[in-house]
């Protein structure tokens, strides 16, 4: 990967930690202020409590992809080191889906003259645990590659003892 390239995605990473960050922030202050605007009409304070999970689930998938980007520069990724931030992405994953599931029971009510709409963020969350399944057959492609890179470590070793 070029140097350009990493420095785009680290761009780009920073960027989205530094929102997630203010949205956080953002919610918490209002949590915490009074200043909720909540007349029971909507659990506003429930979709902000689930903003904020949310929004630490991005932010781990942010560091490991980081840590992850940081192993490809230094050509370190194919390790069985890497397979713990992978790991740790397909939990986020997992978890920023079950968040958005709980912010679909939560809005379901709203929507009772409009049910489509629960239906519809329903297969939102599906599709947010088919990308945890996509990350783990990526884990499985890394998981040979490690396998290939180790295979061949050790075949070179033998064939310097030959030589």
């Amino acid at each position: 990967m070029g140097r350009l390239t990493v420095g785009a995605l680290r761009a780009v990473l920073a960027v989205v930690a530094a929102g997630t960050v203010f949205i956080q922030a953002s919610m918490v202050w209002v949590l915490v202020s009074g200043n909720d605007p909540e007349d029971g009409s909507h659990p506003l304070t429930a979709m902000r409590v689930l903003t904020i999970v949310g929004m630490l689930s991005v932010q781990v998938v942010l560091v490991c992809v980081w840590r992850l980007v940081s192993m490809v520069r230094r050509g370190t990724v194919f390790s069985p080191a890497a397979f713990r931030y992978v790991n740790v992405v397909i939990g986020a994953i997992v978890a920023a889906a079950l968040v958005w599931f709980a912010v679909t029971a939560v809005n379901a009510p709203g929507q009772r003259d409009d049910p489509g709409v629960t239906v519809i963020m329903a297969g939102v969350g599906v599709a947010i645990l088919g990308v945890a399944l996509l990350v783990l057959v990526l884990r499985a492609l890394l998981a040979q590659a490690v396998a290939r890179t180790v295979e061949a470590t050790e075949l070179r070793a033998e064939l310097d003892e030959v030589i």
